[in-house]
């Protein structure tokens, strides 16, 4: 029985949503004002990535590529809170690279115990008791959970390898690996018999090292030809690359140094996703299957060329062991300076970005598809939407009073917003109607209050008439003296039935 190696993955996660929040009014005998009581909802629960050195295959994400947190539960009355949702943590092994669709790289999940948050789980909704304030004192409403987060993410293993030995197909690689280490690789006299990358630790002395087998590479590789595109990906970690020759082949038009151009073109192309430059990596070239004769005449015809241009050049031999003493230490001694000179791991450091100064939490735009539109765009918002129960009334107000106090209205009404044009945040579009004074009085134009032009209310002079009519019906004449002190400052007896 066989096992498969799967080195890529496309997993859709889904966080788990936040609990509604509860709206509840305690209830109890002879208490007939207990106030508001309804608990918060739960957090939704995480999916997280987390490094496990037992894992080595990405093959459980290939035939499962699903995965959802659990949600939490919805809070209830006398001050209970729901339960959290359960986190989802997913094992992945070591050196699996996160990316988005795109290829952006998330995150480079190295070292046991690693984590890394894949989807984030929604936040539960306040109860009327958290809603609570000296203005609203028993709020009929509660808020909703939020929905837990979506993504679709990309996973790539990037072997955690040493050594990374390059060639061509049928070059000897997988021999190679097979007589310096333990692995055990599918060996065989046919093009491309390695499909999977092997790995094997080799021991050179005090020195332990691992050494990676990828598969062959053909010209074109770095371009997406044959399986090199798949497999380049694995020796972006290795301290060292060993070009492995074939000195026995019987391609005519194949020679060792055409075949060591080859391979330095194709990483000359590659891209690495993590963005280290493969030019700077020590090579070394082994010269394979010299224990054939004319192998042996043309690895020494081809040995002063290659040493020129500063690679060092070892004559091997897997069947006879010829070569593989001294290529096993030369590698160790390579991999120990490479270790010795590579910096201290440092712990990952928890920065906290404030907002800038003059950010205000949300951007306004004009809205294409509807004319004399906008849309209301930032976390905030789109949030506070989400969180609305629209079949209620007390809270659709609440609503309004939060966007008012982030200053959505004045920055509508500054952007030429009309009363009744279409406001869309979110999923939501809404006919906005300004609510707040200063916002009002804006609209009016600079100098003008609309609220100050009610014909309701009654002025000073209407109030001086009807005293004076009241004097009039109660004395049967008319009191001259009296007009004539209402007369001097008629100021003073408005100023004092207005302060009345």
């Amino acid at each position: 029985m066989t096992t498969r190696f799967v080195d890529r993955a496309v997993i859709h996660l889904t966080a788990g949503s936040g609990g509604n929040g509860c709206a509840s009014v305690h209830r109890e005998k002879f208490k007939p004002l207990g106030g508001p009581d309804g608990g918060n909802g739960g957090t939704g629960g995480d999916v997280l990535l987390v490094v496990d050195p037992g894992v080595h295959t990405l093959l459980d994400f290939h035939y499962r590529p699903h995965a959802r947190a659990g949600n939490g539960k919805q809070g209830q009355g006398s001050h209970r809170n729901g339960a959290a949702g359960e986190t989802l943590e997913l094992r992945v092994p070591e050196g699996t690279v996160v990316l988005t669709e795109d290829g952006e790289v998330l995150a480079d999940l190295v070292g046991a115990g690693t984590t890394f948050v894949a989807a984030k789980g929604g936040r539960g909704g306040l109860g009327n008791a958290a809603l609570a304030s000296r203005a609203r004192k028993a709020p009929g409403f509660a808020l909703l959970g939020e929905e837990g987060e979506s993504r679709d993410l990309v996973l790539e293993l990037r072997s955690m390898a040493d050594v990374g030995l390059l060639g061509f197909p049928s070059a000897g690689k997988s021999s190679l690996i097979s007589v310096l280490s333990a692995a055990k690789p599918k060996i065989a006299d046919y093009p491309f018999t390695t499909l999977v990358p092997n790995l094997g630790v080799v021991t050179a002395g005090d020195t332990v090292f691992t050494m990676a087998d990828v598969p062959g590479l053909i010209p074109g590789a770095s371009g997406g030809k044959g399986l090199g595109l798949d497999f380049l990906r694995h020796i972006e970690r290795c301290a060292v690359f060993v070009h492995v020759i074939d000195c026995a082949t019987y391609e005519v038009d194949r020679d060792p140094v055409s075949d060591v151009d080859a391979l330095e073109e194709e990483l000359a192309r590659y891209t690495p996703a993590l963005g280290e430059s493969l030019a700077d990596r020590p090579r070394l070239v082994v010269l394979n299957k010299v224990d054939v004769p004319d192998a042996a005449e043309l690895a020494e015809f081809v040995r002063p060329d290659l040493e020129q241009r500063g690679l060092r050049v070892f004559e091997v031999s897997t069947v006879s062991r010829q070569g593989l003493r001294e290529l096993g230490f030369a590698l160790g001694e390579i991999v120990e300076r490479t270790r010795a000179e590579r910096p201290a791991a440092e712990p990952t450091q928890i920065v906290l970005a404030p907002p800038a100064v003059d950010d205000s939490g949300f951007t306004i735009e004009a809205d294409p598809d509807e004319p004399g539109g906008f849309i209301v765009r930032g976390p905030k918002p789109e949030r506070w939407v989400k969180q609305t129960n629209f079949s209620n009334d007390e809270a659709v107000g609440y609503l309004g009073d939060r966007l008012n106090r982030l200053g959505v209205e004045e920055e509508l009404a500054r952007m030429g917003a009309e009363p009744g044009c279409p406001v869309t945040i979110g999923d939501y579009t809404f006919e906005w109607e300004p609510s707040t004074p200063s916002v009002v009085t804006q609209l009016a134009g600079r100098g003008t209050d609309p609220r100050l032009e009610r014909s309701d209310r009654v002025s000073a002079a209407d109030r001086k008439q009807a005293r004076r009519a009241r004097r009039v019906s109660g004395t049967g004449d008319t009191d001259d003296a009296g007009d004539e002190t209402a007369d001097i400052n008629p100021d003073i007896d408005a100023g004092g039935d207005g302060d009345r």
